[in-house]
């Protein structure tokens, strides 16, 4: 089961980035299995609510910064859609900085496709843009947290 809860990490931290994958939740599954094969000798279960509580919290947080974003600068609905079509057009044909700046790009052409003017497009573009990547920032530094507490504890 450890090699299990490796894989699994791995493939959280990268699925913090690749939207197909459910990312943190991989993270807290390998704790999971962790625990199952272990016991409390290496995840308390206060480890496992407290880790699941954040898990479920960031997850969320994954849908209301971008939106928060959107909103607060006045953002449209097809520019959001904008933003995700780009995003995962960047991750495919130009990784790894293909989805920020698909992200961007797709966002600010939303913007265009729904009838704003440019300055209008950017900004509401750039503030889906910002809060996305927040969320990514914030998915990946728990993703990271879990893997190195993943790590440490099984030893």
């Amino acid at each position: 089961m450890i090699i299990i809860g490796i894989i699994l990490n791995i493939v959280g931290v990268i699925g913090v980035i690749v939207p197909a994958l459910p990312g943190v939740m991989l993270n807290y599954l390998a704790l999971i299995l962790l625990y199952i094969s272990r016991g409390q000798a290496a995840v308390s279960i206060d480890a496992l609510i407290v880790f699941g509580l954040l898990t479920v919290s960031v997850s969320l947080l994954d849908y209301v910064l971008p939106l928060w974003g959107a909103k607060k600068y006045g953002a449209s609905r097809t520019g959001i859609w904008g933003a995700a079509i780009g995003m995962v057009t960047g991750i495919l044909f130009f990784p790894p900085f293909g989805i920020i700046f698909g992200l961007l790009i797709g966002a600010f052409v939303g913007e265009l496709i729904a009838g704003k003017d440019q300055s209008q497009a950017f900004k509401a573009g750039f503030a889906t843009f910002i809060g996305v990547l927040s969320s990514i920032v914030v998915k990946l530094i728990l993703a990271i947290v879990m893997t190195v507490y993943f790590f440490i504890h099984i030893i």
